[in-house]
Formats: C-alpha cells, structure tokens, sequence
C-alpha cells in the first residue's frame, strides 16, 4: 500500500509521517501549558491570555499507567480475528501532557512504569481499500 492510500483514525490528531510521526497537540502562547488534542483555548485558571497555537508533541515518553484489555473492542475496531489482548497505556510526554494509547508490547512482565516509549502508526483496520492508520506506543 502506498502512503496516500493511509488516512487517520480521526483527522488532525497525528501527523502520518511514516518513519517520526508526532500527536498534533496545542501550547498556550502565554503560559506554555500543552494539552492533547487540540483545544481553542488554555484552561489553565491561572493563565491569562488563554490563546493558543498548533504544537506537535514529543514522540518519546515514560509508561505512567496501563493495563492489558481481555476482550474485544466494537466495530470496527475488533478486526483482528482470532482476537488477542493488548497492552493500552497512559505515556507522560516530557510536555507534561499525559496520553492514551495502545501498546505494542501486551505481556505485564515486560511493562514497567518509568519505561521509555516511543510513538509509532500501525493499522488499525481497512476501510473502503484504505487502511486506517492509529498511534501506538512501543518500547524503546
């Protein structure tokens, strides 16, 4: 498949650049605070301004949660067949904004909290000859 027959699970969340993708997230021009997704304006309450802008976020980050899920998600997100548990995690990005995501790695003796993660697309199911495309977080 070439690249112009991937498309997002949800637009504006992720860049598709296939080898250093990065979540598209926003800062506030004023206080700095990041924040994932996208927001219209900081709410941070000690902040002022509360404008901000387009900022892509860090591609490394530390594993601060996760557990492994059991049972298959909904349509159309449960295509692989026969079904095997994965790994979702919470991944603190040095911005200080805390993500959610799959894992690549499921085994709960290879995830330790404080491990280093990296962010990455894989598909996650085919649509129309398309395949979608979502971020996931591997070790590094």
């Amino acid at each position: 498949m070439t690249d112009s027959e991937k498309i997002p699970i949800i637009e504006g969340l992720f860049t598709l650049d296939p080898e250093e993708p990065q979540l598209i997230g926003s800062r506030c021009t004023s206080c700095g605070t990041y924040y994932f997704p996208q927001t219209i304006s900081c709410s941070n309450p000690d902040c002022t301004e509360k404008k901000v802008e387009e900022a892509l976020l860090s591609r490394r980050g530390k594993l601060w949660s996760f557990t492994v899920q059991h049972y298959p998600p909904p349509p159309p997100f449960n295509a692989q067949e026969p079904f095997v548990p994965f790994g979702i995690g919470v991944v603190e990005l040095p911005e200080e904004v805390r993500v959610a995501g799959i894992l690549t790695e499921s085994d709960p003796e290879k995830l330790k909290i404080g491990m280093e993660l990296e962010l990455l697309l894989e598909k996650a199911y085919e649509e129309d000859g398309k395949e979608v495309v979502t971020w996931k977080f591997r070790p590094v």
